[in-house]
């Protein structure tokens, strides 16, 4: 049986600010993200399985990753931890504010190898992540793929 590549895509919304940064991102903003998770499988060959002839059921990849990603960083804003921006993000706490406090620092292409192992982590036998996308604007998005990380 063929491989089969399943994409679903996902948006959020969420802040941060890039501690020790020389531009503007040093500041706290956010974007709205995008985020295509592509996933690779056969379909399942079996007649009498309900998801026959799927490779994944795109409504149990909504689920792992509204539950890992989506759930948890939508309307959040994300902090490296070993910055000063710990004490802010600890202000914003108190104040009730939604606050991911993270050992990175906190740029598309540190977050999508941490939405990776979430996804990788969560994925049935017999699917793997292929790739993300995660696209912080219109013009500029960061890449994971499983092959560049074998």
């Amino acid at each position: 049986m063929s491989n089969i590549r399943i994409t679903k895509q996902f948006s959020f919304e969420t802040g941060h600010a890039l501690y020790g940064y020389d531009g503007k991102c040093k500041n706290v903003h956010g974007h709205s993200y995008k985020l295509s998770v592509t996933v690779i499988g056969s379909p399942i060959t079996d007649r009498s399985n309900v998801k026959f002839g799927m490779v994944i059921d795109f409504s149990d990849l909504k689920k792992i990753v509204k539950e890992e990603i989506v759930d948890q960083f939508d309307h959040a804003t994300v902090f490296n931890q070993t910055t000063p921006h710990i004490e802010l993000a600890n202000e914003l706490k108190n104040r009730g504010h939604h606050v991911i406090l993270v050992d990175y620092q906190p740029t598309s292409e540190n977050m999508v190898v941490d939405f990776a192992e979430r996804i990788v982590a969560r994925l049935p036998e017999g699917i793997s992540l292929f790739s993300l996308k995660l696209q912080e604007t219109e013009s500029s998005f960061a890449e994971w793929y499983a092959s560049d990380n074998l």
